[in-house]
């Protein structure tokens, strides 16, 4: 059914276990058929759904199976008494022969084909059919043309399991890629879709899973884990009622050089707002004036008391070490002290920068939280080879850097060395805006100082961010968006109040 859940909600796949979960599950139903069946009917419910009042289609067939897929809705369309048109590029006829039977029942029905020749008919839907998840390399010159033809219709385009051109394992797209309204999946979540450049490819998402057992997706393993607003109450339990301040952590946030102030005041006030029982600023003594009128519940030090800084290291559950932290002589001291005291502690910012051109061997179970120009600096490559595979860039920062890694951007992975990466399917545009990493900072170290371990920190830190981000998006508009703006929704979702506006991602 077109948008049966998966026996897996929040899994996410690659094309190999996909390969595997359509085999096994065409040999337990004695006809490979029936999947290409169900996938053509499931789609055709689906666009019957969001564009019921569409009479015109075009589907634009590819040569394998996803070409099949196409054939089959395109038949349900005629039958149903759409003007309905099939288009294919003359060396793009069925190979497959799944494919061909779906293409011979559909002319039996009295379906048109065409062959492509520069424009696609004028159509009120445009169904992509052409690679799905079988194209992961820049498309050749005919199919690029075809692509664009797609983008440049003004029709609503509609992707059979993936859109073509986008790569559904990495999330990249290596040359021209189709501009869908809406893709739906089949079978399982593909794990690229919800991450980098495919975000801006795929559209809405829903979810076919063809009828498959539970036990089809035995032994066949997730390469990750989506994780929606709704997910949050996972770790944002009711606090006990004898709850006392000293329970829910103390954070110390570190940093606010001269003309970066702000970034230390984000930081401490996102602490506050995501639960942490108290915390301390360590900044420079110009800032603490400031901070204190705008944040009376901070106890802020100046970072020229020796002592002062010493003892607020020891008393620290969590270190938000890196918003405006600089990376000159008053920076450098307070990046290798608040690494050498061995606290759980969080880099970000100046303190990224820092580690990439003085590394030192991190505490256990650090968090680190670049954005992909940062993590480039990190790996020693550029920012478009992170951006073309965003699960192995984090993978290589774990690795390289013993720690846990939030690789923030479009579909934010938080990625552990011993556990499946986490996708986060919540953020929006508004929020690339300076100041925004300051306050993940705070919300992160926040639920670190509450004794959440370093993965379900990030997890949840990284969630509740961006699930604040869009309550604010929602309330106010993208554009404009600032980090003040998610303070009081901070406190909102951390008190688990689910707000998921687009339940597939």
């Amino acid at each position: 059914m077109a948008n049966a859940a998966a026996p897996f909600a929040h899994a996410l796949y690659d094309a190999a276990a996909l390969r595997q979960l359509e085999a096994r599950a065409a040999r337990r139903l004695g006809d490979a058929f029936e999947l290409m069946r169900r996938a053509g009917q499931a789609a055709w419910r689906d666009l019957l759904t969001h564009w019921p009042q569409a009479q015109r289609i075009v589907v634009v067939c590819g040569p394998g199976n996803n070409g099949g897929d196409g054939y089959v809705l395109a038949r349900h369309a005629h039958e149903s008494g759409r003007e309905v048109r099939v288009v294919h590029l003359h060396e793009h006829a069925p190979r497959s022969e799944l494919a061909r039977r779906a293409a011979d029942a559909y002319i039996a029905s009295g379906g048109a084909v065409l062959e492509f020749e520069q424009h696609l008919p004028v159509a009120d839907v445009i169904v992509d059919a052409l690679f799905g998840i079988g194209l992961s390399r820049a498309p050749d010159d005919a199919t690029q043309t075809m692509i664009t033809a797609m983008n440049a219709a003004g029709a609503a385009v509609f992707a059979l399991d993936a859109p073509s051109g986008v790569d559904s394992e990495r999330g990249c797209v290596p040359g021209d890629a189709v501009i869908a309204v809406r893709t739906i999946e089949f079978m399982a979540a593909k794990a690229g879709l919800r991450t980098g450049a495919a975000l801006d490819h795929a559209g809405a998402l829903s979810l076919a899973s063809l009828e498959l057992d539970a036990a089809d997706f035995e032994g066949i393993a997730a390469v990750a884990e989506r994780l929606a607003a709704k997910d949050l109450p996972r770790w944002l339990v009711p606090r006990p009622r004898d709850s006392h301040k000293g329970r829910n952590g103390r954070v110390l946030c570190i940093g606010g050089d001269h003309g970066s102030g702000g970034a230390i005041m984000l930081c401490a006030e996102a602490a506050l707002r995501s639960g942490a029982g108290l915390v301390e600023v360590a900044t420079r003594e110009r800032h603490i004036a400031p901070l204190l009128a705008r944040l009376p519940e901070a106890m802020a030090h100046e970072v020229g008391d020796t002592y002062a800084f010493h003892a607020a290291l020891e008393r620290a559950d969590a270190i938000a070490l890196g918003p405006g932290l600089g990376r000159d002589d008053w920076g450098l001291p307070l990046y290798e002290r608040a690494i050498a005291s061995g606290k759980p502690l969080l880099l970000d910012a100046d303190a990224l920068n820092l580690l990439a051109t003085r590394p030192f061997a991190l505490p256990a179970e650090t968090v680190i939280t670049p954005h992909p120009g940062e993590a480039a600096r990190l790996l020693g490559v550029t920012t478009a080879d992170v951006q073309r595979d965003r699960f192995a860039a984090a993978r290589a920062l774990c690795e390289r850097y013993a720690c846990v890694v939030v690789l923030k951007g479009a579909g934010t992975i938080v990625m552990h060395a011993h556990e499946a990466p986490r996708v986060i399917a919540a953020g929006n545009p508004g929020m690339a805006v300076g100041g925004m990493g300051d306050v993940l900072s705070g919300v992160v170290s926040a639920l670190r100082g509450q004794g959440m371990s370093a993965f379900d920190a990030a997890s949840c830190g990284a969630l509740l961010h961006s699930a604040a981000g869009d309550a604010a998006a929602h309330e106010g508009g993208e554009r404009g968006l600032l980090p003040g703006d998610l303070m009081p929704w901070l406190r909102h979702f951390a008190n688990h109040h689910p707000y998921d506006p687009e339940p597939m991602r």
